[in-house]
């Protein structure tokens, strides 16, 4: 399907030079001079190779659809991730970097997962964006530090640090957002 440059957002995969990339910032700049154009740094999926690019708003890109399979992640041996089909009960092992490096900290027995695939090729796995951890160290709240913009220093069960608010102890559920890191509220009980 192709669409013009200028709506080419953070996320959308695009065929351009004979590769296959996936958007990871975008800049829409207007210039005093001449028309605007949309400043795109794009990430070869295969080779993680950067690539900057301009595209004005009458340039067609040829966006990609994938198709998007809901597996469930059974478990980690180092940095080989395995998962189940929901419905074949298949498994397969990917690999960290193919699962998204930082990411996998955040996988838990059970989670659905959803295994993208490009002409039968797996490209890439997307995990829910938020999730329910469990603060398991929290420093101790200062006296007089009430104020609403303040954060505390705290650990996450999967070992990630985090800064969450201070009325936050050891023991309580959160919501953190698996593409930043951040704490996002208490966990609904």
């Amino acid at each position: 399907m192709k669409i013009n440059g200028n709506e080419i957002t953070v996320g959308t995969l695009i065929e351009y030079n004979n590769g296959l990339y996936r958007a990871v910032k975008t800049q829409h700049v207007k210039p005093g001079k001449g028309g605007a154009f949309a400043q795109v740094e794009l990430r070869e999926i295969r080779s993680g190779q950067k690539l900057n690019e301009r595209f004005r708003s009458d340039q067609k890109v040829e966006k990609v659809r994938l198709e998007q399979v809901p597996y469930g992640f059974l478990f980690a041996d180092g940095d080989a991730y395995t998962f189940m089909h929901n419905k074949t009960f298949d498994q397969i092992t990917l690999q960290g970097e193919l699962v998204g490096g930082d990411k996998t900290a955040y996988l838990q027995d059970g989670m659905c997962v959803e295994i993208e695939f490009y002409q039968d090729q797996i490209i890439g796995v997307s995990i829910p964006e938020k999730v329910i951890m469990t603060i398991v160290e929290a420093d101790a709240v200062v006296k007089g530090q009430t104020a609403s913009s303040s954060y505390k220093p705290a650990k996450l069960d999967n070992g990630q640090a985090i800064l969450v608010p201070p009325h936050i102890e050891a023991g309580t559920k959160v919501v953190v957002n698996t593409t930043t890191g951040e704490y996002l509220e208490r966990a609904k009980q």
